[in-house]
């Protein structure tokens, strides 16, 4: 395995995570433009969420059988086809003017996205050492943030600017040119044995990760987490650019500088690790995201920024401690899991974007904090039962796990 500090963990978790970062760039590119997109194509806000909701969804459906691929064909490929198709997809964006072939370009999009989004994760959990692992996974998911906040900057700056076509053509050219680096600096895997002509078994994994309280409650907790987290996001951009404050979208765009806060949480995460539970962690993480939504409630500009700070800071250090979680706990078919809890996860950032809007529609930001309190709750419901399974020491009949407490 590989350890800390040696050349092929820095080759692995470096090339890992800018293809993280490319890849959370073309994911969240579009989502400062929904205001712009909504006048537009002179639509409403909760239309307007299908171009962002259509990559995510398809992302979300994608990934399992981008994993079970993996399986079979082996990681590094999955990741590099996924890659390389992302500046293909984004330049035949460019070939249509309407809002619905627009919104399926999206999709394919999320599609290829789920490549490497699928097995990066079970990639770093088969070549690199325990505590490598716990390092590189901060390092990963860090790059998630600043990969979202950089394509949410540049979509927003570029579109208010040039306009969205040329925000595009910036990220695809960008997207080509780290494609070519990961390939390079990404090492062939020594830990893994393709399986191949086993889908059956895949599948019959999938059932049992979704069958294990261990998995499935870390999933969901995970699904709730990212509703939030993104749509409270989209429904600040729309805030910003309404009265009383009325910025532009490149302006407003900048909200997502507040991401490093989760930079940082993500980061933080393997020192909690060393003296407390990642349950624990969940709920502190939770309870910091939440107060972020109330003190977002202020109607100031240096509030809002404050609030948006904390959510991100919450959400991300909840996100990767669940992340973590279910790569670790899962016994078998680790690719599968980690899919499957980006599953949910995609999911909820897919429908939260639907919820969260409609609440903004009818309730302001006031409508958002009931909406949202909805889902918190839910948080420390899951977390509550989480830890409730985790101290149990009994195996589940049947299904070769056994519980094991922290």
């Amino acid at each position: 395995m590989i350890e800390l500090h040696t050349p092929q963990y820095r080759k692995v978790t470096f090339a890992l995570a800018f293809g993280s970062f490319l890849v959370f760039s073309n994911l969240y590119l579009f989502q400062p433009m929904l205001p712009y997109m909504a006048e537009h194509f002179a639509i409403s806000e909760t239309q307007t969420n299908w171009i962002f909701a259509a990559s995510t969804l398809a992302l979300s459906v994608s990934l399992v059988p981008w994993a079970i691929s993996s399986e079979s064909f082996g990681r590094r490929k999955i990741i590099l086809i996924g890659l390389f198709a992302m500046p293909i997809i984004s330049l035949l964006m460019l070939l249509t003017t309407q809002f619905w072939l627009l919104v399926m370009a999206r999709a394919a999009m999320g599609i290829a996205l789920a490549a490497f989004t699928s097995v990066a994760v079970a990639y770093m959990v088969e070549e690199l050492s325990a505590p490598a692992f716990s390092k590189a996974i901060g390092s990963y998911i860090a790059a998630n943030s600043l990969g979202g906040i950089a394509g949410r900057i540049t979509g927003g700056m570029l579109t208010d600017a040039l306009g969205w076509q040329q925000a595009v053509v910036v990220m695809a050219v960008f997207t080509l040119l780290g494609t070519l680096w990961v390939t390079y600096t990404l090492p062939v895997q020594q830990h893994f044995v393709a399986q191949k002509g086993r889908f059956r078994e895949h599948n019959r994994s999938m059932l049992h990760h979704l069958r294990t309280p261990l998995l499935w409650l870390a999933m969901l907790i995970g699904c709730a987490n990212f509703a939030l987290f993104v749509n409270l996001y989209s429904v600040a951009g729309f805030r910003l650019v309404a009265a009383p404050y009325s910025l532009p979208v490149g302006l407003a765009s900048l909200i997502f500088l507040c991401y490093l806060g989760g930079t940082l949480s993500s980061r933080l995460t393997s020192l909690w690790v060393k003296n407390h539970s990642s349950i624990s962690g969940m709920i502190l993480g939770t309870i910091i995201s939440m107060l972020g939504m109330w003190i977002a409630r202020i109607e100031q500009l240096p509030a809002i920024l404050i609030g948006l700070m904390c959510i991100s800071f919450g959400a991300f250090f909840t996100h990767t401690l669940a992340y973590s979680w279910v790569s670790r706990k899962a016994t078998q078919a680790k690719a599968t899991a980690t899919a499957l809890y980006l599953v949910h996860y995609y999911i909820g950032g897919s429908l939260g974007g639907f919820f969260l809007l409609y609440c903004w529609q009818h309730g302001g930001w006031d409508g958002v904090i009931e909406g949202g309190m909805v889902l918190y709750l839910a948080i420390f419901g899951l977390c509550w039962m989480l830890s409730k399974r985790n101290r149990s020491p009994v195996t589940e009949p049947n299904r070769g796990f056994v519980k094991t407490s922290r």
